[in-house]
């Protein structure tokens, strides 16, 4: 009973993303593109903002959330590694797809949190918010091996909007600072819209026959991100007892699909565009299946 309810919490958001789909073609790709800018620039980090903001953040969760996050990142894109032999011979090629096994749908973390009973909304928010800029220098050291700016590299990470929407988030929920109706009231709209556009243009931009050319190379970064880390994160959770809300929020941030813009990263960087975004189409369809597992897993442990 647990899954099926799960399962029926998460199939709005999945339908929206079928709906994508559907309608693709009623738009120009500059016009999903556009979806997509806004999404990163405006409503999602209006949305993490919100979150981290809303409710009071204890200094010990951030201590013992921000360590833990990085440990997942750091053991995906190792054990990610494992698929190089299998890979393309140019390593930027390699790298591009690489990221897919750390990076993480930060869309599908605020929906799958709400299927949770107390749903750690804020502790999602700081792991996420924590969890960018390490996942970006990861990302971005890779893909610029050998050509790479460290300034640039820096800049990048510094000016992303998630990490900025995250860290102001954090600063205001750990001072306890209640912002005013009518400051707040904006930016709670906008982050009402971030779930919904990004879905849908998910569904628009995914490549739905990926799952024809799984294969050794691809199976193994997609196991990583949704198979391995997760229990990696739960495995770690219940020898440490971190908390409910704070375990809860590891472990459903380890199972989710990876990042439904990496392939854009990759592209930037000359590295194989197509690989990297079959890799996303990947990692995101099979979530549906993965993602329910993972969540009453949490539901029944924590």
């Amino acid at each position: 009973m647990v899954f099926i309810s799960i399962l029926l919490g998460l199939l709005p958001s999945f339908l929206m993303v079928v709906l994508g789909g559907l309608i693709r073609n009623r738009l120009p790709v500059s016009a999903w593109q556009g979806l997509d800018r806004l999404n990163f620039e405006i409503l999602f980090p209006a949305l993490i903002f919100v979150a981290a903001s809303s409710r009071p953040i204890a200094v010990r969760d951030m201590a013992s959330i921000g360590p833990a996050v990085w440990a997942i990142l750091l053991f995906a894109l190792s054990l990610g590694y494992l698929a190089r032999r299998f890979g393309p011979d140019s390593f930027r090629d390699f790298a591009g797809a690489w990221q897919t096994a750390w990076r993480f749908n930060t869309a599908l973390g605020f929906v799958a949190v709400e299927t949770l009973s107390p749903a750690p909304v804020g502790e999602l928010a700081v792991a996420v918010g924590l969890a960018i800029p390490m996942a970006n220098v990861f990302a971005v050291t890779a893909l610029s091996r050998g050509s790479g700016d460290l300034r640039q590299t820096v800049l990048k990470v510094a000016s992303n909007p998630f990490l900025l929407a995250s860290v102001s988030g954090v600063l205001v929920g750990v001072s306890g600072i209640t912002i005013p109706a009518p400051v707040i009231a904006p930016l709670e709209m906008l982050s009402r819209a971030a779930i919904p556009v990004a879905l849908i243009s998910v569904g628009a931009t995914m490549n739905w026959g990926a799952l024809a050319r799984l294969n050794r190379f691809s199976g193994i970064i997609v196991a990583t991100k949704l198979i391995a880390a997760p229990a990696a994160a739960l495995t770690l959770c219940l020898i440490l007892q971190p908390g409910e809300a704070v375990a809860r929020t590891l472990v459903l941030f380890a199972a989710l699909p990876t990042a439904s813009a990496a392939h854009v990263l990759a592209a930037g960087f000359g590295a194989d565009r197509e690989l990297a975004a079959t890799l996303v189409a990947q990692s995101t369809l099979l979530a549906a299946a993965t993602l329910p597992l993972w969540i009453t897993a949490i539901a029944l442990v924590f």
